[in-house]
């Protein structure tokens, strides 16, 4: 089975790292005009240059844009729309995991993961969910972690977060339905991502980063970290029409380290 997103518009936000990174070089690579989305203008060309190089032909567009603000969305969106047309796929991926115990998290830091992680998606989605659903086609993942299912002590402020995007997920779904937009929801385990990178890297140990992989892989069942690029492989199925008639789910990609479906 190939997953084709030939002349299909997708906007992945938290696009120039990691996982967003993986997933717009699949997309790309599966004919999808591709708008990557985040924070430092640099760090997105350096993706957008890494992309077009990889796969010849390919349109790309980096957009810099903080998804905690909602005018930023705005311009950003519009300029999207200028450059590559209507948004058919929305992933929203910007954010970073934020864990410590619930008499440290502030009013601030909770306002701060909410307007990021939750109203980010929300708006971007409000702009582009009419649109999808007057053409009958339409794709929205969340992308969220296994702790919006099965939280954890001292998880919070992002397992809150996360939790409130999966019950935003089911909600769209139901509204989308009727119009061939489906909304669903991918959960990210222990994947290989900048986040790790960057914690081995503040851990300042002469561990390889391999060995680091090795020990955080021995607390999923299958042995090991997953790979950005299998989680990018399930958000191509899902964006193509390969994944047709699948909505309002929320899929542990985490090779069984969730206690829960």
């Amino acid at each position: 089975m190939e997953c084709r997103m030939d002349g299909r518009t997708a906007v992945i936000t938290g696009g120039s790292l990691g996982l967003g990174r993986a997933m717009a070089m699949e997309f790309a690579n599966s004919g999808a005009k591709v708008a990557i989305v985040a924070r430092r203008a640099e760090v997105l060309e350096a993706a957008r240059a890494d992309i077009k190089a990889a796969v010849p032909g390919a349109e790309v567009a980096a957009y810099a844009c903080d998804m905690s603000d909602a005018g930023a969305i705005k311009s950003m969106h519009q300029s999207v729309v200028g450059d590559l047309g209507p948004v058919d796929v929305v992933v929203n991926n910007a954010g970073t995991s934020r864990a410590m115990d619930f008499m440290d998290i502030t009013d601030e830091l909770w306002s701060e993961d909410l307007e990021l992680k939750l109203l980010g998606a929300v708006r971007l989605i409000r702009l582009t969910f009419p649109g999808m659903k007057e053409r009958r086609w339409g794709r929205i993942i969340n992308v969220l972690n296994v702790g919006a299912k099965a939280p954890r002590a001292g998880g919070a402020p992002t397992a809150v977060s996360r939790a409130a995007g999966m019950a935003l997920t089911k909600v769209l779904a139901g509204e989308g339905a009727p119009h061939n937009v489906l909304v669903n929801a991918m959960l990210v385990g222990l994947i290989e991502s900048d986040q790790h990178l960057q914690r081995h890297l503040k851990a300042g140990s002469n561990e390889s980063l391999e060995a680091f992989y090795d020990k955080l892989g021995e607390s999923v069942p299958m042995g090991r970290v997953g790979k950005a690029e299998e989680f990018a492989n399930m958000a191509c199925f899902l964006a193509s029409d390969a994944g047709s008639y699948i909505t309002g789910t929320a899929i542990n990609v985490d090779g069984n380290r969730a206690p829960v479906v």
